[in-house]
């Protein structure tokens, strides 16, 4: 993954209201200040500014099923509201009832099946610290694209995990990083065997 791509974390559960017909949303797309693993690559903390100047920008933030289809809520129409607090970027959304796709979900969040937040972002700014056994990236400011409710949290695969090393570390941290993985897994190896 080159500096330019989006990515997707995931985050806090996510919050159902319902009084007659009316359904809002509330819940945390991303926590401040959690370390991620990042398919054993990397690890990852969000920076409690990191979506300061999103916030801040007239970015049309939307608010998806999965990462992908048709909005159910959005920042340009009001639908959605995005704030950040102590804890992390809070959402805040209503939906419309009558809207096929919020009726499709609104039973599976009533019974708590689907409840998980997720978000897609591009990184503007970041740091990197290789001082411990996975690299550490603080991430000090996004692009926010969306924010989407999901069955599994997603995090990056393996393959987008290496790629962005590469792109942000540099060949010789992301060949340590490699080895560091390759050391590990003969550890766990070892430990299955013995």
């Amino acid at each position: 993954m080159t500096p330019n791509e989006r990515e997707i974390r995931a985050a806090q559960p996510l919050e159902l209201r319902t009084d007659g017909e009316a359904c809002s949303v509330s819940g945390y797309a991303a926590v401040f200040g959690e370390r991620a693993n990042i398919a054993d690559y990397f690890e990852e903390e969000i920076d409690r500014g990191a979506f300061d100047a999103a916030l801040s920008r007239p970015d049309d933030v939307r608010l998806l099923i999965g990462h992908e289809g048709e909005p159910l809520a959005r920042t340009a129409s009001g639908t959605l509201d995005l704030t950040v607090d102590n804890r992390g970027l809070k959402i805040a959304a209503d939906l419309d009832a009558s809207d096929p796709d919020v009726a499709r979900i609104r039973p599976k969040m009533e019974r708590g099946d689907l409840r998980e937040m997720s978000f897609g972002f591009r990184v503007l700014r970041q740091e990197w610290d290789d001082t411990g056994d996975l690299p550490l990236r603080r991430i000090l400011e996004v692009e926010l694209f969306e924010v989407s409710i999901v069955t599994f949290p997603a995090y990056a695969s393996t393959e987008i995990g290496l790629r962005d090393m590469r792109a942000n570390l540099g060949e010789p941290q992301a060949a340590l990083a490699q080895e560091r993985q390759i050391q590990r897994l003969a550890r766990k190896a070892r430990l299955v065997g013995a």
